[in-house]
């Protein structure tokens, strides 16, 4: 039986064949696996990148032990905490580490020459009733980049590109980011295409971050990149303005695409902490399922209360949440 692979299969692998970098080529591997037909012409196909994909990742994983001690990689992975993972990038001396600290409780080595930072950091922002996890890495330039950043950057939920409205080099440093990461297979990107257009490509939603913007001659470092970046979201930023950064937190919860759910025990008030966190568009039985997947198998129903909604109102499994909801579930 023919296989009936599609044209984008043999791009696609063709790329995976040339890529030296395992957690790329896993990645690519998975691409493949998504995109094979599913049917006897391409069971041995499909069982062969079964094989390569579980030995890429026992490799990735640090399979091998040496001496009986198992040995991984850490600085390209930081365990995600809090409602989502936030990755900062951008050129040297652009001002990730002072923006770091003033989010977050974080302390990272913070001076006036470039390449302080060495290797990713991670804190924990506060926005309103939840927290979100921002990482600090090393800068990206002609002259250095740390091969650590690709997982870290392709596991993020969004990419914050700090750049230095003051710079004399503006358009030089943020292109040359743009560059190198688009050289090394990852986009970054106002929107996610959907679907990709470039199966080869890790796509990345990415805010352009224009910082020190409270510093003399800002303004034109920020008319320049609305220039040359359009199509992306740009927002201004400074350790000097609380305004400011209470104004790019809001943003980067904007941008994740999530909503924060509340529940109650039913006949008490409800708990306005540690909200359930849903993507837009979440419903009841998935607001369950992160409780417990039998949970959800025995909900009967739910009452809702929220803007524009009655209080209590009944619902079904399949009501569509939105962000601030109280929810109360009945079994």
């Amino acid at each position: 039986m023919p296989a009936n692979l599609p044209p984008q299969y043999y791009e696609l692998e063709r790329e995976f064949r040339r890529e030296q970098d395992p957690v790329e080529k896993l990645r690519l591997g998975q691409e493949l696996l998504a995109m094979m037909p599913k049917h006897k012409g391409t069971d041995k196909l499909q069982a062969d990148l079964k094989a390569k994909i579980s030995k890429l990742r026992q490799q990735i994983e640090g399979g091998q032990k040496k001496h009986g001690v198992r040995h991984i990689e850490t600085l390209d992975h930081i365990e995600r905490e809090g409602a989502a993972q936030v990755i900062l990038i951008g050129p040297p001396n652009s001002g990730k580490s002072s923006l770091l600290a003033s989010l977050t409780h974080a302390r990272p080595p913070i001076a006036d020459y470039p390449y302080t930072s060495r290797e990713p950091l991670a804190g924990m922002m506060d926005f309103e009733t939840l927290q979100i996890q921002l990482i600090d890495t090393p800068p990206i330039s002609a002259e250095q980049f740390e091969s650590h950043l690709l997982n870290l950057i392709r596991s993020a939920d969004l990419i914050l590109l700090i750049v230095d409205s003051t710079s004399s080099d503006l358009k030089n440093e943020t292109e040359t980011v743009f560059r190198l990461l688009e050289d090394r297979k990852i986009r970054l990107c106002a929107t996610i295409p959907v679907p990709p257009d470039a199966p080869q490509f890790t796509f990345k939603k990415t805010i352009i971050v224009v910082h020190k913007y409270w510093e003399e001659n800002s303004n034109i470092g920020l008319d320049l990149l609305k220039g040359l970046y359009p199509v992306f979201q740009i927002v201004t930023s400074s350790v000097l303005s609380d305004e400011a950064l209470n104004g790019l937190k809001a943003v980067i919860f904007e941008s994740l695409g999530i909503i924060r759910v509340y529940t109650k025990r039913i006949g008490q008030d409800p708990i306005l902490i540690d909200p359930i966190i849903l993507p837009i568009g979440g419903t009841v039985e998935d607001a369950a399922n992160t409780i417990h997947k039998d949970f959800a198998q025995k909900l009967q129903f739910a009452k809702v209360w929220g803007k524009e909604k009655f209080d209590g109102q009944r619902v079904k499994n399949n009501f569509a949440l939105n962000d601030g909801d109280i929810i109360e579930f009945h079994i």
